[in-house]
């Protein structure tokens, strides 16, 4: 029986790491379309940031940081139930950090308006981090800084993103 115990103890610690890498495996890859329901965006909001530039393009583009975090509160029973703090940085033509900092107000007015409607509709919620709610949430905002910036923006990137519970 003693020699049975630390075999048993070794099966049984297999099952529960092979249960529990199943029961904890990440969702399937789901496109930005179909993700969940109440998450859709306008059209003209999930337009998809630009394919990877051919290396020589690589040169040709600069990242802008934002100048202040994004602070976006989760309301839960109408009250506040946590806080997303976001940092933003934007890939953008060489020569575009002017244009950035020149509408960075009508800028930041849109991020957050994207970020509070993402957050409204549970975007923030449970895994937030997982890579299909930040590829919604970074579309939507690619979205919007296009229209704000045009084609000088080529991507955004979510650079920080924390999230402190009440």
């Amino acid at each position: 029986m003693k020699k049975l115990l630390p075999i048993l103890l070794i099966v049984l610690g297999i099952g529960g790491g092979a249960g529990a890498g199943l029961m904890l495996r990440p969702a399937p890859e789901v496109p930005a379309e179909g993700a969940a329901e109440g998450m859709e965006a306008p059209a003209e909001e999930m337009a998809e940031p630009m394919a990877e530039p051919p290396e020589e393009e690589l040169t040709d583009r600069e990242y802008v940081k934002m100048n202040n975090q994004f602070i976006i509160p989760v309301i839960t029973d109408e009250k506040i139930g946590a806080l997303v703090v976001m940092s933003i940085s934007l890939e953008v033509e060489l020569g575009g950090q002017e244009l950035v900092y020149a509408r960075e107000p009508k800028l930041r007015d849109a991020f957050l308006q994207v970020m509070f409607d993402h957050a409204n509709v549970g975007g923030f919620d449970g895994a937030f981090t997982n890579s299909n709610n930040l590829d919604v949430l970074r579309a939507a905002l690619f979205g919007v800084a296009r229209k704000v910036l045009g084609p000088t923006v080529s991507d955004v990137l979510i650079t920080d993103i924390a999230r402190q519970d009440a």
